[in-house]
This record gives C-alpha cells, sequence and structure tokens, in this order.
C-alpha cells in the first residue's frame, strides 16, 4: 500500500513539474501568459478585494436586511487571508527534508483550517440570500472569498 501510495506521489510530483516548466509557454487565447516577477503590495490586494466585494454587492443587490449578514461575510473573510510575509523562503531552503515536509503539511492544515472558516462564513452569509441572489452568487461567486494569488507564486517560482 505505501508503495503505491509513494509511487503514486511521484508520479504526481513529477507531472506538476512538468507542468510548471511548461506554464510560460501555454496560451490563453494563444498568446504565451506574461509573469511579472513582482512584490507582493498588500495595498494592491486590498484595493483589488474592495472592488471585487463592491462589484458583487452591487449583483446581488444586497438590501439594507442583508447588509449586516454581508459586511459580517467580508469580516469573516478578510481575517481568514493568509499573512505574508511570514514565511522565510531562505530558512525553508535550509531545512532537512523532512523538516520541510513538515512545514509543507503544517502549511497545508493551516490552508484547510481557513477554507473551512470560510466555507462557515459563505453557509451563513448564503442562508440570508433569497433563492434568486443565491443563483447569481453560484454563478458568480466562482473564486470569490479564495486567496488568488497563484500567478505571483507561479511567478517568484519561475525566478528561482
Amino acid at each position: 500500500m505505501m508503495k503505491a501510495l509513494h509511487k503514486a506521489l511521484i508520479i504526481g510530483a513529477t507531472a506538476i513539474s512538468f507542468s510548471a516548466a511548461a506554464l510560460p509557454a501555454m496560451a490563453a487565447e494563444g498568446e504565451p501568459r506574461q509573469y511579472a516577477a513582482t512584490k507582493f503590495d498588500p495595498a494592491k490586494m486590498q484595493e483589488h478585494m474592495e472592488q471585487r466585494a463592491k462589484r458583487m454587492h452591487e449583483a446581488l443587490k444586497i438590501t439594507p436586511a442583508q447588509e449586516g449578514a454581508w459586511q459580517a461575510y467580508l469580516n469573516a473573510l478578510k481575517s481568514n487571508m493568509p499573512q505574508h510575509g511570514q514565511f522565510d523562503r531562505a530558512a525553508f531552503k535550509q531545512m532537512p527534508a523532512p523538516e520541510r515536509m513538515e512545514k509543507r503539511i503544517e502549511m497545508s492544515r493551516n490552508h484547510i483550517t481557513r477554507m473551512e472558516a470560510n466555507l462557515a462564513a459563505t453557509k451563513t452569509f448564503y442562508a440570508q440570500l433569497t433563492p434568486e441572489q443565491q443563483k447569481l452568487f453560484d454563478e458568480k461567486a466562482g473564486r470569490f472569498g479564495q486567496h488568488r494569488h497563484h500567478g505571483h507564486h507561479r511567478a517568484k517560482h519561475q525566478q528561482q
């Protein structure tokens, strides 16, 4: 059982490595993707989140009676955002392999905890919506409320 799991993990890691190496060549509508090596800017991220929240608020036509639930939802999502700047990449590289794996597992557990908290906040807010608003939320929410740094993350790894 362990050998099969180990083999599956190695195959998966290899596939991910090949996929990551091919990312710059992949195209969205036929054009190569451009990754800018930019430093994380919390102010820009905050502004982007506020703009997305405003568009969602307008699209859902949140009523005054729903405003409290909306604000509670946004506050919950905001409080569950991962904190940037806490990860020391140089120290991570210096760790022995088992410690790096332990750190990755710890980060994964923290991520799951944040996602579970976001799910609870989403369910509470969703229950306050009318059926029409729920349908619109289902269509528009997509990744609303989820951390979206994957392009930034990939760009950093490609530099190294």
